[in-house]
């Protein structure tokens, strides 16, 4: 594997960041009851006041802790899994591990811009450099001229697709609705003690357009194609996972949200999951006459 002794450094030191970050995120606890806040904008919100998250909204540590969870119980297993399998050759594993890098790299950037500052503001910014770097080096490790030969012409082009149409659509309007209804009325929009939107400007800019290139150049046959669209599947499962992790704490927390968006993210997870398994099985088959088109 390409840039495979950059990644025996890297991937390790995100290991054990993240399982520091998450844990501390789940489990460290400071006296404190939530308390009502009015922010410069007039809006009301529930300060968790305590924990680590003790400046965060108790909506906001619900979600948190919820990735947090995921990230402990599914990201961290993927990341070991897949760079074991990465650093044997296998293909499977080098796929499995770019997308779960794309899930540290997303999950830490939002971190590090969204959490109100904490003790572990640095640890956010070395775990969303560390996942920055190591997403690209494990991007660039494949040889793009060969991947198409080693998918079988039997992977469900259309329906992989279909799947990342759905979920870049479904973000877009989703977010849109949140964005477009207050601007067109001249308010702002619900932004939980934030001072704007963090994960919608992430979605909008990096997961809507992966999405999209994705499916478009995976029905091209592109050799860019196979490699976001394997990306953009493993990114969007994880996400999904995270997503519906936080909306049953939020649940639990009594801050749910609308099941306009709760119900959707559920069925994108089961469909993530679907399309992975479809990919990954397709994946290693070398086939002599497939059609190589690299843009």
């Amino acid at each position: 594997m390409k840039n495979q002794s950059a990644l025996k450094w890297l991937i390790p030191m995100i290991a054990v960041l993240a399982v520091f970050a998450a844990s501390m995120g789940l489990f460290y606890q400071t006296p404190g009851t939530p308390y009502q806040y009015t922010n410069h904008r007039g809006e009301t919100v529930m300060i968790n006041g305590h924990g680590l998250y003790h400046y965060d909204t108790i909506s906001t540590v619900a979600q948190m802790q919820g990735n947090d969870l995921i990230t402990l119980l599914v990201g961290l297993p993927l990341l070991v899994v897949a760079t074991w399998l990465a650093f044997r050759g296998s293909l499977r594993g080098r796929l499995l591990l770019s997308g779960t890098l794309g899930f540290f790299l997303y999950t830490y950037m939002s971190m590090a811009m969204l959490t109100a500052y904490n003790a572990l503001f640095l640890v956010y910014v070395a775990l969303f450099t560390l996942g920055l770097y190591a997403f690209i080096l494990s991007m660039l490790s494949f040889d793009l001229a060969e991947l198409p030969r080693h998918f079988s012409p039997q992977l469900p082009h259309g329906a992989i697709a279909g799947v990342l149409f759905a979920v870049g659509g479904f973000l877009f309007l989703a977010w849109m609705g949140r964005i477009v209804a207050p601007l067109l009325q001249n308010r702002p929009p619900a932004l939980e003690n934030t001072t704007t939107l963090v994960i919608q400007t992430m979605d909008l800019s990096l997961i809507v357009p992966l999405a999209i290139l994705a499916g478009i150049l995976l029905l091209r046959h592109s050799a860019w194609g196979y490699l976001l669209a394997s990306v953009a599947v493993l990114k969007g499962l994880t996400m999904a996972l995270a997503v519906s992790a936080m909306v049953i704490n939020m649940i639990l927390a009594g801050v749910p949200d609308s099941l306009a968006i709760v119900i959707p993210f559920l069925i994108l997870t089961l469909l993530n999951l679907v399309m992975a398994v479809l990919l990954l099985r397709n994946v290693d088959v070398r086939q002599a006459t497939h059609t190589l088109t690299v843009p």
